[in-house]
């Protein structure tokens, strides 16, 4: 386990995450080292998309631009990496141009076979591990480092829709024509994760988070059936295997995008510190349905900051109003990522006012 890292200085997106009041919401936004700064699509003209996940040094100066860009606006940092990565892991190609593709997707459960049966993630995604660490190392203390991974039926999502799907058809039509097979499937995903997330902490990430980006599609009940038991099994996974190697825990976020209708299920069942919330419901009316037991983070419309300043300043105070009335930390955030065409200045001045408006002095 790594060791030896600076002190840490900034502890607001811990504390929050543990639901303590905070001096101001902790704010970072997802996909904040993106396509939308100039620096990193220098980066990118003489580097492949996961040629950057798989090199180190790249993965950590891509890590830290927006923390350099956003001094003391930023409180918090995600690791440069991205979801696929356990697909890949798990002996399937993945291509990214621009979006992710893949060549040969799983078609039947017959093609199961075709996977690794027992993934090494020292071996398979140790070069996200050292990332982690020289990223922590080179952070110095400025800010806690998040790492992440993709949630079960997410990433089964993708291996079998090939990419991004509308409807996603091919993979729904799995959990209803072969739901023993896509069970078993999405809790081998499942056990890869939590392995890849402990080898994260073990590296130096200080929070988790992981990303259920198509939980949408799926209806409250499908939901329930088969995404819930493998966030559920992640979660206690992570837990476990921490606490037998007697490592201490660190929060965990879970972020089901487009699945309100459970929130209130997670809050109770899903063993997460914080939920991730799009903009598709009022803070609000997330804090009375999961009331304490849980932190909230986001959740403004990326779309916002296309709208220039007075649109993202009057957003941004509408949401922390939304958020201040009840109990539980709360760390803002955007309700998906950060697009590519943002001008970098305007994300500026989001953060500059989620700093002003969530101020509790």
């Amino acid at each position: 386990m790594a060791t030896n890292f600076p002190p840490l200085k900034n502890d607001l997106l811990l504390r929050a995450a543990r639901g303590e009041e905070t001096e101001h919401a902790p704010v970072w936004v997802m996909r904040q080292a993106g396509r939308y700064l100039p620096e990193f699509r220098k980066v990118r003209e003489s580097h492949e998309f996961f040629e950057v996940c798989r090199t180190p040094e790249l993965a950590t100066i891509i890590t830290l631009q927006p923390i350099e860009r956003y001094t003391g606006l930023l409180d918090a940092s995600i690791i440069f990496s991205d979801i696929l990565v356990v697909p890949q892991a798990m002996g399937m190609e993945v291509q990214m141009n621009p979006g992710p593709y893949f060549p040969d997707p799983l078609v039947t459960p017959d093609d199961i076979k075709k996977l690794t049966t027992v993934v090494d993630v020292n071996k398979e995604l140790g070069y996200v591990f050292e990332a982690i660490t020289r990223t922590r190392k080179e952070l110095k203390g400025e800010v806690p480092l998040i790492g992440f991974c993709g949630a079960p039926w997410t990433l089964f999502a993708y291996m079998i829709e090939g990419g991004g799907g509308k409807g996603f058809q091919k993979a729904k039509t799995w959990l209803f024509k072969y739901p023993e097979e896509s069970q078993r499937l999405l809790q081998r995903i499942a056990d890869v994760c939590i392995d890849f997330l402990v080898g994260q902490v073990k590296a130096g990430a200080q929070l988790l988070q992981v990303f259920d980006s198509w939980a949408g599609e799926l209806s409250p009940h499908d939901f329930k059936l088969f995404s819930l038991p493998t966030l559920q099994r992640i979660s206690e996974g992570v837990h476990r295997h921490l606490a037998a190697e007697k490592i201490p825990a660190v929060p965990m976020t879970c972020f089901a995008k487009g699945a309100n209708h459970s929130l209130g299920l997670l809050a109770e069942q899903g063993g997460y510190d914080v939920l991730g919330l799009d903009w598709c419901i009022d803070p609000a009316e997330a804090r009375r349905i999961v009331g304490d037991k849980v932190a909230l983070q986001g959740n403004m419309d990326p779309t916002v900051l296309y709208g220039g300043r007075d649109a993202i300043e009057s957003a941004v105070k509408r949401m922390a109003e939304g958020f201040k009335p009840g109990k539980g930390g709360w760390i803002a955030n955007l309700g998906h990522g950060i697009t590519p065409g943002v001008d970098p200045e305007d994300l500026r001045w989001f953060l500059e006012c989620v700093h002003k408006y969530s101020s509790r002095s």
